[in-house]
């Protein structure tokens, strides 16, 4: 205990900001560039006995989120504190922006504020060294949401990760698939000249999804040699609406015969802002848009043409983050060193309104789990949860309502 009340110590003394609640973002920045030697202390150095189960009232889980207001992050937000309020704990949440600095920061802080355990969506896999560090220093469960480190391109991070004791899971969908099925909604619509709006240059889930558009366009081509289809290089936006408006207009200004546009995601905001612009440029009718994160007003967004059809529903993703750190905290489960949980979750899609209005009763008029649901969540074992995530769909939230 003494040890742990130390730790606490020494990371208030770094982050070196009084403690702050929603919304807010961590104003110490410690880097995010992982060397060898750090990741190899992680592992060498002597991690705190694993804490006591504690009583509901007394567990803060902190949440290191990119943003908690735009339009998936307030989506994530929601569900998560839906299920707080529904098991008695706290929770403090860190907007990040996936700012590196700010993504290690963040750790340091949600720590030092007493959360026995954390979710986080980070940026890039080398954050991921000093979060798991600064966790193990500090007897912190971490999970992440959204997200998970690359077993090939960042081994040693990975094996970090295995190591530890305070990691439980990753949560995460699987992107390429999600880039393929989006192309294809596009090609089957009868697009051929499709324009790519990243967000973040090196961000994991972003790499991913790009995979499958590439992979996506190049079986259509392999398979229809005289109906060939272009992807454009991404232009980049940031999360942010005018970041999403200008890379749209860079890409109609560059291809005059563009007729699709994917808009990759970073949070609905970026998306947001491309819509604009095509509206803005008259073009609603000729360029079709795909995207993944559903906006709110997606069901009349499809109905009037200003979007082909779009991937989401995955605002639960980061409930089973959470539900794994509390679990591991209520000593549901441990014993975490030497291995690595992957916690897959599925993608909904949606192309049409009438694809939109099943979703629209199950996961927009109400939330897909109600209280004593999220309460017996609780309760589940890893494999529990495991299977719970990947059963979730628009069939079985209207079996769950008896409908």
């Amino acid at each position: 205990m003494k040890k742990k009340l130390l730790s606490m110590m020494l990371s208030l003394l770094m982050v070196g900001t009084s403690l702050v609640g929603c919304g807010n973002t961590a104003s110490a920045p410690t880097g995010s560039s992982a060397t060898s030697d750090t990741v190899a202390k992680i592992s060498e150095e002597k991690v705190p006995d694993a804490p006591a189960p504690a009583a509901n009232g007394d567990i803060k889980i902190g949440v290191s989120i990119w943003s908690s207001t735009d339009v998936l992050g307030s989506q994530c937000k929601m569900i998560l504190d839906e299920a707080a309020a529904a098991l008695g704990v706290q929770v403090q949440y860190v907007d990040q922006g996936h700012v590196s600095e700010k993504v290690t920061a963040s750790v340091e802080q949600l720590c030092a504020a007493g959360c026995q355990g954390i979710i986080i969506c980070n940026s890039s896999d080398t954050e991921m060294a000093s979060a798991i560090k600064t966790c193990n220093d500090n007897g912190v469960y971490l999970a992440q949401f959204f997200r998970i480190i690359n077993q090939e391109t960042s081994a040693d991070i990975y094996q970090a990760a295995v190591d530890s004791e305070y990691y439980v899971a990753a949560v995460h969908e699987n992107e390429p698939e999600n880039g393929e099925k989006l192309v294809q909604i596009l090609l089957d619509k009868g697009d051929r000249n499709i324009g790519l709006i990243g967000w973040e240059q090196g961000d994991a889930t972003w790499l991913g999804r790009w995979e499958g558009y590439k992979a996506g366009v190049e079986k259509w081509n392999a398979a229809h040699p005289d109906d060939q289809a272009v992807l454009s290089e991404p232009q980049y936006a940031g999360t942010s609406s005018e970041g999403g408006s200008k890379a749209a207009e860079a890409l109609m200004s560059a291809n005059p015969d563009l007729d699709a546009l994917i808009p990759a995601g970073g949070g609905g905001d970026p998306l947001q802002g491309a819509i604009a612009a095509v509206e803005r440029a008259g073009k609603t009718a000729d360029i079709d848009i795909v995207s993944t994160d559903f906006l709110p007003d997606l069901g009349e967004r499809l109905a009037n043409g200003s979007m082909a059809g779009e991937s989401g529903g995955h605002y639960c993703d980061p409930l089973f983050a959470f539900m794994a750190v509390y679990n591991a905290i209520q000593g549901n489960y441990s014993d975490f060193g030497g291995k690595f949980e992957d916690i897959k979750f599925p993608y909904l899609y949606v192309a049409s309104p009438e694809d939109y209005k099943d979703y629209e009763k199950y996961f927009v008029d109400q939330l897909p789990y109600t209280s004593d649901e999220l309460k017996e969540m609780s309760k589940l074992d890893m494999e529990g949860l495991k299977a719970k995530a990947a059963a979730l769909s628009i069939e079985d939230a209207a079996s769950r309502s008896g409908k």
